[in-house]
C-alpha cells in the first residue's frame, strides 16, 4: 500500500488536519452535544479519536525499542471483543476525559498526533509499514478513524458556526 513511510507520514497528517479546528473552538463550544453528531460534543470527539492515537503512540514507543509490542497484543484483545464491549468502553473514555480539564484535553489533542508520526520516524519501517497486521492496526486508528468520523466533525463545526 505504502512505499515508505514518509507516504504514510504525509496522508495521517492530512486526514487529521481538519480535526484540528476542534481546538479552535471555546470550551463552551466543545461542551455543546449535537444531535448530528450521535449527541457527542467536540469534547466527546477528540477524546474518542484521542485514546486511539494514544494506544498507537504506545505501540510504536515499543517497537522503536523491540520488534514485539505488549501494547500491540492489548490492542488485538481490545479489538477482537470490540463487537460485545465497544460501547462500554467508549463511554469508559469518554468519562476519563469528561473529568480532565479542558487544558489537558487540548494539550493531549494537540500533541498526540505529532508524537505518533515522530516515533513512527525512528521506528524501523520493517516493523510497521511492512508488518500488515501492525499496519492495518495503525490505518484502522489513524486515517480510516479520521474518515470515519468526519461527520461527527462537520457537525460540531457547523453548530458553532464554522
Amino acid at each position: 500500500m505504502y512505499e515508505d513511510g514518509l507516504s504514510f507520514l504525509e496522508e495521517e497528517r492530512d486526514a487529521f488536519r481538519p480535526f484540528e479546528a476542534l481546538l479552535e473552538l471555546t470550551d463552551e463550544q466543545l461542551e455543546q452535544p449535537l444531535d448530528g453528531a450521535h449527541g457527542w460534543t467536540g469534547r466527546d470527539l477528540m477524546a474518542h479519536l484521542g485514546v486511539w492515537i494514544e494506544r498507537w503512540l504506545e505501540v510504536a514507543k515499543e517497537l522503536a525499542v523491540n520488534p514485539q509490542s505488549p501494547a500491540f497484543d492489548e490492542l488485538m484483545a481490545l479489538e477482537k471483543d470490540w463487537a460485545a464491549k465497544g460501547d462500554e468502553l467508549n463511554a469508559q473514555y469518554q468519562a476519563e476525559w469528561a473529568s480532565l480539564p479542558m487544558a489537558e484535553v487540548r494539550r493531549r489533542f494537540s500533541t498526540w498526533p505529532g508524537e505518533l508520526r515522530g516515533y513512527l520516524t525512528v521506528v524501523p519501517e520493517t516493523r510497521w509499514l511492512k508488518e500488515s497486521g501492525h499496519l492495518k492496526s495503525l490505518l484502522g486508528n489513524t486515517t480510516e478513524h479520521y474518515a470515519d468520523h468526519e461527520p461527527e466533525l462537520r457537525a460540531i463545526l457547523a453548530a458553532s458556526g464554522r
